[in-house]
């Protein structure tokens, strides 16, 4: 177990390092971040000076290394635009999008596995059809507009939720369901397939044949070993969640990093964009790599692959 943590460690740091390169590369490619930060309308000797004060007149790669140098240390420098550390702003907005990001995975679970289950026991019947249908609505719908019908329903109708906000639970019933339901069809079907798969092996007739009660064979034996793909799958949702809650937000005025992004994006706040692309980018990769230990722990023939 040692030597496969160590192997998925190494790999999980090498995944870092590059994609904080790709994105500080891409980021300053896409254009002069000097006349992004100078403002329109500014004179020549201004964007000079801009380039001068934040260092980009010197090489992209001391650039960075400097940047990711600050970045280990927690500082991501002050965001131009709000004259604020950016530590500190991430700090303030984080709270809501992983609030959001566990809800909603945890729905999409405890909607997912029951169904994926109920699917399995009773496959090409009308609960296992139901379960599907249920299944391709969640993919189908566009996140967005299921999270406006949401609203209309819910908030504006029946007035039960309100609409906007965090400031306290029910301000994230809504949000949360608009986007833990995109994430229940892959797993769903990854919990009915495995199900399917292990209740035809040996072992479960095998068990059958002892006289084991029905609960016992579904519960230890049949899902302890289907439910090994999901926790992988699971980290990854919750990974794209985090990252892909910008839309979700939005919608519910939620004051979280997506906004904060979109934000930042929209004005051009360069070292605000970059910190939040590096800390969802670590929050990915270590829930990857929770995964990967997680799947490890579950089944020992991981281990040694």
């Amino acid at each position: 177990m040692l030597v496969y943590t160590l192997k998925r460690l190494g790999l999980a740091l090498l995944v870092l390092i590059t994609v904080s390169m790709i994105s500080f590369m891409l980021l300053r490619v896409s254009g002069d971040p000097a006349i992004s930060l100078a403002g329109e309308g500014a004179s020549s000797e201004e964007i000079e000076f801009v380039r001068t004060q934040y260092g980009f007149d010197r090489p992209i790669v001391v650039q960075y290394m400097e940047w990711a140098n600050r970045a280990l240390h927690g500082d991501f420098g002050k965001s131009p635009y709000l004259n604020r550390p950016v530590a500190q702003m991430l700090h303030e907005h984080m709270g809501v999008t992983m609030i959001l990001g566990v809800s909603a995975l945890s729905f999409a679970l405890i909607l997912s596995i029951p169904l994926g289950m109920l699917a399995a026991v009773r496959p090409n019947t009308w609960i296992d059809r139901v379960a599907l249908s249920i299944s391709v609505m969640g993919q189908a719908m566009p996140s967005f507009w299921f999270g406006l019908i949401l609203i209309i329903f819910f908030g504006v109708h029946l007035r039960w939720l309100p609409i906007s906000g965090s400031e306290s639970w029910q301000h994230f019933v809504m949000p949360t369901i608009a986007l833990g339901y995109y994430a229940t069809p892959a797993i769903m079907r990854l919990v009915r397939s495995g199900m399917m798969e292990v209740l035809g092996s040996d072992h479960i007739r095998t068990a059958r044949a002892k006289g084991l009660r029905w609960p016992t064979i579904l519960f230890k034996h049949t899902l302890r070993n289907a439910i090994i793909p999901v926790v992988a799958v699971a980290a990854v949702q919750l990974g794209f969640m985090l990252g892909g809650s910008i839309v979700i937000e939005s919608i519910f005025a939620l004051n979280g990093l997506g906004s904060l992004a979109w934000v930042s994006i929209s004005r051009s706040d360069l070292p605000v964009v970059q910190a939040i692309v590096l800390f969802l980018s670590t929050t990915y990769i270590f829930l990857t790599f929770l995964g990967d230990l997680l799947n490890a722990f579950l089944d020992p023939r991981i281990r040694s692959n």
